[in-house]
C-alpha cells in the first residue's frame, strides 16, 4: 500500500510564521527569489536576484497566502503595485527586528533561466543567507 501524495507544507508554514511574528508585535519580512518563474515585483526593488518584502499589515493591503502564491498590494516609491510570489519562490520569512523565522530550500523553485554549467556557482555559495535590511 503506497502512502498518499501530500501537498506542500510551505504555505501552511508561511501562514503560521506570519501570524506568529505579527502576534508578537514584530515585522514579518519575506525573502523572495525574484528570478523564479511567476514572481511579479517592481524590477527596481530586485537586488542580486532577490527581494526582501515587508509584509506587515501596516505595509500591505489585501495580503493573502494561498496554497499556490502570496499576493498583496504594496507601495514602492509611493506607487502602489500588485505583488505576486509563487510559494516555491519564498526563501524565508522572518522578523525584521530579531531575525527569528524560517528558511526554505531552493530545490523546488524553478528559475526563469537555468544556470549554465560554466556559470554554476560552487556549492558553498548556495548556502542560504539572511541579511538584516533596515
Amino acid at each position: 500500500m503506497s502512502a498518499p501524495v501530500m501537498t506542500s507544507n510551505r504555505p501552511y508554514l508561511l501562514r503560521a510564521m506570519h501570524a506568529w511574528i505579527s502576534d508578537n508585535g514584530l515585522t514579518p519580512y519575506l525573502l523572495v527569489d525574484a528570478v523564479a518563474v511567476g514572481v511579479r515585483v517592481p524590477p527596481g526593488v530586485v537586488k542580486d536576484g532577490r527581494v526582501v518584502l515587508n509584509v506587515a499589515a501596516r505595509a500591505v493591503a489585501q495580503f493573502e497566502v494561498g496554497n499556490e502564491s502570496v499576493d498583496f498590494l504594496a507601495r514602492f516609491g509611493g506607487v502602489s503595485h500588485t505583488v505576486h510570489v509563487p510559494i516555491p519562490a519564498v526563501r524565508a520569512i522572518y522578523a525584521q527586528e530579531n531575525g527569528q523565522g524560517m528558511m526554505f530550500s531552493a530545490e523546488d523553485s524553478p528559475t526563469t533561466e537555468p544556470p549554465s554549467p560554466a556559470s554554476a556557482p560552487d556549492p558553498a555559495s548556495k548556502r542560504p543567507r539572511l541579511r538584516v535590511v533596515k
